[in-house]
């Protein structure tokens, strides 16, 4: 069984049936106990680091991401915002968040050349696989994923940083360390490609 974590918002439903489509049962939650008795956890997420962690910490979830799912072991895979709250801060809402993986989160640059960068970013954009991960096994290098942000990680250790993509900067688009996986871009909005990581996060033996 897959939980889906209910926080309260983000792409649940379109995340469901995306996991139903490929064959996998699964289930949104935002109880304690279910989560911890999963075997693979999915936060999917939209919107801002300090909405999503004060919606965290009002359902009492914050330790069990942390601990049950993220240190015990568990595979785990955030989607979209939840790549940026994965850190120990993010400048949006100036939050503290998650610190599952060290490093900050900042804002795209408001001028590229002297040119105002159109921020956020939304659409489709080039996506590079840095190092080899099982997570892109049948995905190519430099497929198109379907992105809706406005800030991007900086992680402590570059390692943590398994694809890259353009935007003003070279970000982080995707990052994993052990058990824990996140995509800075839309899986379930990403067509073939998308589902194709969706279904390897659930068949990955970590």
């Amino acid at each position: 069984m897959i939980a889906i974590v209910d926080y309260k918002a983000g792409n649940l439903a379109s995340v469901k049936r995306a996991l139903e489509y490929l064959g996998h049962q699964c289930e949104i939650t935002d109880r304690a106990e279910k989560i911890v008795a999963a075997d693979r956890v999915i936060l999917p997420g939209v919107g801002a680091a300090g909405a999503t962690m004060e919606n965290l910490r009002a359902l009492n979830l914050v330790d069990v991401l942390r601990n049950e799912v993220a240190r015990a072991g568990k595979p785990f895979l955030g989607i979209c915002i939840v790549l940026q709250v994965l850190f120990d801060r993010s400048e949006d809402d100036r939050a503290d968040c998650l610190a599952i993986i060290p490093g900050y989160v900042t804002r795209y640059p408001r001028a590229l050349d002297g040119r105002p960068l159109k921020v956020p970013q939304i659409g489709w954009n080039r996506v590079r696989q840095v190092r080899p991960h099982p997570v892109f096994t049948g995905v190519p290098d430099n497929t198109h994923f379907y992105f809706v942000n406005s800030y991007y990680p900086i992680p402590d250790d570059p390692a943590a940083t398994i694809a890259s993509c353009d935007y003003g900067v070279t970000f982080a688009a995707a990052v994993a360390k052990g058990n824990v996986l996140a995509t800075q871009f839309h899986l379930e909005k990403s067509g073939s490609a998308g589902l194709k990581m969706l279904d390897n996060f659930c068949r990955l033996n970590f």
